[in-house]
């Protein structure tokens, strides 16, 4: 590996490295601060925390994002033992990292398709990281001179040339502490994804369990809560002590995420303090067919699902429906949506209602443009704005708050 090479191999894997570890502290904060707003959340279509909240942000619970690190700082190291190892080591590493690269460039084309494709979202941290594991394939590539097939022979060979020099097995334990350190920092999202499966299920009679809030979080809550701006809202209350507007998208991950999280919060207030808790769902489907303030055309079924959720209703099939359309996001199309529309919601005459509901969607549109809603899901609690949906324990929190301030 020559050492041109050798230095844009780890110029790439630092760009790479950074960006991990902004997305990393992007995705710490969204766990441990209900209030952060990322730098990166733009607009609907380029969102960081759109990304990292769905649910290919995580493995195992563990974010995408530190595993990220943790191989741009491996080939970091890599690279830097490419500039200054023995020869023999050196033609290695080319071999390595390539392998390695080749393995990461199959990871991150999953996770772009996933992000363009199906979520539809675009992450800067993401396209950041993408680039820099192609740089590193391209580089590396072109680099490597020795066949594939001896990698495991010289890697047994590196790796006592390794335990023999003490700066190498440093910086490898270094590397491996700071790994174990980062999964073992972040705040555990499995309880979340508990609850949101949880939530399918969820009765009045029987909630899911919930995880808590800690008390630094609460306080960290209720100061916000305590100070932020309330929007007055033309909706009624109906006798509710808090009411939640949710701006809503059918065929948004999040706004599918966020329903079935969800779910056993209202659940438990629904036993606790029946009547104390409405809430009011709006449209605003991202798609220009029926929003004016989208251009790209984001989500194809958006708009059709809007009226076959309203149409089912009438029929008693509202929940059934919008099940439905939540579960079956990716590719839905207007077809599949009027379909679902006749076999799950009953509705036999979508046609002919068709153009009288999508008014009724375009005013829930035209409520949330003067409300200045710009993504989905954006919550009021109260007519105190949240863009995007919060964890579990924290919209519990929210509501547990707004009821206490209530009496």
């Amino acid at each position: 590996m020559t050492l041109t090479a050798a230095r844009l191999a780890l110029l790439c894997a630092l760009i790479g490295l950074g960006a991990s570890a902004a997305a990393a502290y992007v995705h710490y904060h969204m766990l441990a601060d209900p209030t952060y707003t990322s730098a990166c959340d733009i607009s609907a279509t380029v969102s960081c925390t759109a990304v990292y909240s769905s649910r290919f942000g995580s493995w195992q619970g563990i974010p995408v994002a530190i595993f990220g690190a943790a191989w741009f700082g491996f080939a970091a190291l890599l690279a830097g033992a490419g500039m200054t190892a023995r020869p023999a080591v050196r033609d290695s590493v080319a071999g390595y990292l390539f392998a390695g690269s080749t393995l990461a460039l199959a990871a991150v084309l999953y996770l772009g398709y996933a992000s363009f494709v199906i979520l539809q979202v675009l992450c800067v941290y993401c396209l950041i990281t993408y680039a820099a594991v192609i740089g590193l394939f391209l580089v590396t590539g072109a680099a490597t001179s020795i066949p594939m097939l001896s990698l495991p022979r010289r890697a047994a060979d590196d790796l006592k040339v390794l335990i023999a020099s003490p700066l190498a097995l440093v910086l490898a334990l270094l590397w491996a502490g700071g790994t174990v350190s980062a999964v073992a920092m972040f705040p555990r999202e499995a309880a979340v994804t508990t609850v949101a499966a949880a939530g399918a299920d969820a009765t009045a009679d029987a909630p899911a369990a919930l995880p808590e809030a800690t008390q630094d979080q609460r306080s960290e809550l209720e100061r916000f809560l305590s100070s932020a701006e309330r929007v007055p809202l033309v909706i009624p209350a109906e006798g509710a002590k808090v009411l939640v507007v949710k701006f809503n998208d059918y065929q948004c991950p999040a706004c599918g995420q966020s329903y079935l999280a969800y779910k056993p919060v209202l659940a438990k207030y629904a036993a606790s303090h029946p009547g104390a808790v409405r809430v009011v769902m709006k449209d605003y489907p991202l798609s220009p067919d029926c929003n004016s303030s989208v251009r790209a055309p984001l989500h194809a079924g958006a708009c059709d699902a809007a009226v076959a959720v309203r149409l089912a209703r009438e029929k008693n099939r509202g929940d059934a429906m919008e099940e439905w359309l939540y579960t079956h996001q990716e590719g839905m199309t207007p077809a599949s949506v009027r379909q679902a529309a006749r076999e799950v919601g009953q509705v036999t005459d979508f046609e002919a209602k068709y153009a009288s509901t999508l008014e009724l969607v375009k005013g829930d549109i035209s409520l949330g443009q003067q409300l200045r809603v710009t993504s989905t899901p954006t919550f009021f609690i109260n007519g105190i704005k949240i863009d995007g949906a919060w964890a579990p324990q924290f919209f519990d929190q929210a509501i547990a708050y707004e009821l206490q301030r209530a009496k």
